[in-house]
Formats: structure tokens, C-alpha cells, sequence
């Protein structure tokens, strides 16, 4: 019912849409007076701002083209590799590769709402001098409900066998949300002495122990029963959707969250887009444009994936505390020997808080100090932690260092 009304709404508004449309189109005419005015102006504005906020977002693409090596440029081939129901594994590698051992990185996204581009800056970053592997999670709702469920052991299930299709030379990073999935799947080979341990695990943002320094997101998932989660968020696709039948957390729901854990940061963001087109700074406003467009892009999550991650990760947190299984067997980070870690945390996150991903080490008892690092990035938040200049200029290049080093251990 809630996915139903949800699509109602979004059918009830396209009529207030198209007319939102003509009304700019009429009002952005050269030839018509009330172009040139401020009214003119602040209406068109508006109206574009009414569009931008109810408008729902298609799957972006990744759009990497290209990548400048030592100040030239070089072409960026993208294939999926590996095709699952739920996940396909996408491959970036440059041009020049195949005459080059680059280093081979499973880039794992979060499957928490946002697709996979939203790590476009990250690769971008990492393919110049590695070969990057990235988990394109699938749209739950776009997957056939004979496909079977997805959970948290299909997840970390999923992860091994990614690795074991990179092999033993390769270097796996999470960012956010599957860090405490990625150490569990690393803990799982190295209990099995699998041959497919990577050489090294980085932990960006994650919430491996989230008792280590609360947020806003981890109160809240502790302050309701799972039962609660699962009544008051959870749907089923409707029936003109491939997966129909399938009970999922909404993307729509999801985006409700992000926004309304810091709406006013948003309403500004908005108010400044529409000073921008007021006063016709095009680019601002199309900078503005391009952040929502992917932010509010949002896909649906399996429903048991998610509600055994806000049981297990959130509220009983099972994985620092030593009690976490898979397949029934024991997950023990204690039996990491082989894999190098390093934690990237940032001053300002407020998703998952300084301390939250530090907590790795400490569960990491085996692996000598001496391939475990740690990095703090000053003055930023969640997001800065893998885009933007900070990215790209400090904490990208640690990675590719502490990588390059550890790569033939």
C-alpha cells in the first residue's frame, strides 16, 4: 500500500508539472515581456525549483570516459565481469593496462539507498593506477522475485565470491556501509586459509562498532524493536515492476531519511539555487542541479538484506562483540593474518562517527601492528571522506601508497 501511494502522489503531481513546464517555457521566451523582469525571473526560478524537488531521479550513469596519467590522457573502458541477480560487477581499467600489472581493487559500494555512481568520484580517483572492480548493486525492485531473497550471509556470501574471483593479488575497499560486511567476509577466508585473502582491506567511513561513538543514525536505529522497522518501512513492489512481489525498503523512504536527518541544510541548498537562476549564474545552479540529481537517485533494498543489518550491525552489534555468524560458523576478525587493514575516518562525519570504523584494530587481534595503519582526514564529513578535492589529494593517494606497499607481501 505505501509503494501505491507513494506512485499515486507522484501521478496526482505531473499535471502540476507540465503546467510548472510551459509557464517557464512561456516566461523564458525572448520575445515575451515578463522575461526581462524580476517577477519573470523569480517565477521561472521557482517553478524550476518545484520541479527539481518532487521530480523523481532515473539511474545515473557512471560517465567516466577518461583519466589523466602523467599529464595524459587516457581512455577508461567499462564491462560487467561478473552478473548476478542483485549485483553485477563492473570493471574499469585504462587503455594502456593491458601492458601494465596494475593493482586489482574491489571497490565495495554501500547498498543503502544510493546507486553505485555515487562513487563516480572515487573511481575516478582510483582507476589512473589501478584496476578497479565495483559492486553495482541491482535496484530491488527490478530483480524477479523467483531470484530468491538476498540477506546479510547472501551479501557477505556475494563479497567472497568477488574476491575469489580477483584472487590473491588483489585489494579490497569499502566505503561506509559494508566496512563491518567487508571484515566479515575477509575474517570468513582467512578461518578457511582461502587463497582468495586480499593483500589488503580498507575501511572507509563504516559502522564496524557503532557503540564507539553514536550519531543521530545509530540512536535512532537502536531506539525502535526491529518489528517496528519492519511494519512502518518495509512494502512490496507493486505489480508493474519486474520484481513484483518483492517486500523491500523503498528508495523513497530512504531519500525521506537522508533529507530529514538535516533538512535545513537542504532547504538552504535550494534557496541558493534559486538565488543563482534569479541572477541567471547558470553554473552554480547547474553544480546544484548535478549533486541532487544524483543524491536524490535512489534504488530499493531488499528488505531482509536490510532488517538483519539494522539487527545484527546496529542494534545487538554481533560483529564487535564476537557473535556474529555465517552459515552458522563463527565470524572471528581475530583470524585476519594475511590481509594489511587501514581505516580512514573523517573529523566531521556525522553518519558514522570517528571511532565507529578505528574499531576494526581492535577486533583485528592476529595482524601484526605493523600492517595495520590508521588516517583521520581534518574537516570533513561523511561524503568528503571519498569525493572531492580532500579526496583526491590526501586520502586517495595514502590509499595507493598503503596499497602499493603491502601489494607483494
Amino acid at each position: 500500500m505505501l509503494y501505491r501511494l507513494y506512485e499515486f502522489q507522484q501521478t496526482a503531481l505531473m499535471p502540476w508539472r507540465l503546467a510548472g513546464e510551459m509557464t517557464r517555457e512561456l516566461l523564458s521566451n525572448p520575445f515575451f515581456p515578463a522575461t526581462y523582469t524580476h517577477m519573470g525571473k523569480s517565477m521561472v526560478a521557482g517553478l524550476e525549483i518545484f520541479d527539481d524537488a518532487v521530480r523523481q531521479r532515473p539511474r545515473p550513469e557512471w560517465r567516466i570516459q577518461s583519466v589523466t596519467v602523467e599529464g595524459q590522457k587516457r581512455r577508461v573502458h567499462r564491462d560487467s565481469v561478473v552478473k548476478r541477480p542483485f549485483c553485477h560487477l563492473q570493471r574499469f581499467r585504462r587503455e594502456d593496462a593491458d601492458d601494465k600489472e596494475l593493482p586489482k581493487v574491489l571497490l565495495v559500494a554501500p547498498l543503502s539507498g544510493h546507486y553505485a555512481t555515487l562513487l563516480r568520484g572515487t573511481v575516478q580517483a582510483l582507476v589512473a593506477d589501478h584496476e578497479v572492480y565495483v559492486t553495482d548493486w541491482r535496484d530491488a525492485r527490478e530483480v524477479p522475485l523467483d531470484e530468491g531473497e538476498f540477506g546479510f550471509d547472501d551479501y557477505l556470501e556475494e563479497l567472497m565470491g568477488f574476491m575469489r574471483h580477483l584472487g590473491r593479488d588483489s585489494h579490497v575497499i569499502a566505503v561506509c556501509q559494508p566496512a563491518p560486511v567487508v571484515l566479515a567476509a575477509v575474517a570468513v577466508l582467512a578461518a578457511q586459509d582461502d587463497p582468495a585473502q586480499p593483500r589488503t582491506m580498507t575501511l572507509m567511513g563504516g559502522p564496524v562498532d557503532t557503540r564507539a561513538e553514536p550519531t543521530q543514525v545509530t540512536r535512532f536505529a537502536e531506539s525502535k524493536p526491529l518489528s517496528w522497522f519492519e511494519r512502518s518501512l518495509v512494502t512490496e513492489v507493486p505489480a508493474y515492476y519486474p520484481g513484483a512481489g518483492r517486500m523491500v525498503y523503498p528508495g523513497f523512504m530512504q531519500l525521506s531519511g537522508f533529507i530529514s536527518m538535516n533538512p535545513s541544510r537542504h532547504f538552504d541548498a535550494h534557496l541558493r539555487m534559486f538565488r543563482h537562476l534569479v541572477r541567471g549564474d547558470g553554473d552554480s545552479a547547474a553544480a546544484h542541479r548535478a549533486f541532487y540529481d544524483e543524491y536524490q537517485a535512489v534504488m530499493d533494498t531488499p528488505s531482509k538484506y536490510y532488517l538483519e543489518t539494522v539487527d545484527r550491525i546496529f542494534q545487538r552489534h554481533l560483529l564487535p562483540k564476537g557473535e556474529l555468524l555465517w552459515r552458522g560458523q563463527r565470524v572471528d576478525p581475530g583470524k585476519i593474518e594475511k590481509t594489511a587493514l587501514l581505516t580512514v575516518e573523517g573529523e566531521l562525519d556525522d553518519i558514522s562517527a570517528p571511532g565507529q570504523t578505528l574499531a576494526a584494530h581492535d577486533l583485528c587481534t592476529s595482524l601484526p601492528r605493523n600492517r595495520q595503519e590508521t588516517y583521520m582526514q581534518k574537516d570533513v564529513g561523511h561524503y568528503g571522506i571519498f569525493n572531492g578535492r580532500r579526496w583526491r589529494e590526501q586520502i586517495k593517494p595514502r590509499i595507493a601508497d598503503f596499497i602499493l606497499r603491502h601489494a607483494s607481501e
